[in-house]
């Protein structure tokens, strides 16, 4: 599925190249279930990933991570639980991780960073 907002998809495009040079295999990108969404689904190490991108031009409304609510947390959790019960063959060990995307005035990326296993399961 297409993102509609610009520099989401600017961002996740970004994150997407950043993950693939650290050795992610992407499988499967925007993933949406009614309650949830996955913006990257990757293998890397016999570990299944599912990766949240944080993109932002401005720390107006806090960073990219601060921008992870618990509630978006367990989002996270359901929907990449529920992607892995669609997915049997794939890998047992789970991960969820964070990509932070920051961009310049004009929209060039300036900024990535991960945090990896964000919900600790």
């Amino acid at each position: 599925m297409k993102v509609s907002n610009p520099i989401a998809r600017i961002g996740e495009d970004a994150a997407a190249n950043f993950l693939l040079k650290k050795g992610y295999k992407i499988i499967e990108r925007n993933f949406r279930k009614g309650y949830g969404e996955i913006d990257i689904i990757a293998l890397k190490n016999g570990i299944l990933i599912f990766v949240e991108v944080k993109t932002r031009s401005t720390d107006s409304f806090g960073t990219p991570f601060e921008s992870i609510t618990s509630w978006k947390l367990k989002s996270l959790v359901k929907t990449a639980l529920f992607y892995k019960n669609l997915h049997p063959s794939l890998p047992q060990s789970l991960r969820i991780d964070a990509v932070s995307v920051r961009l310049s005035n004009n929209n060039n990326v300036e900024e990535i960073e991960i945090l990896e296993n964000i919900s600790g399961f």
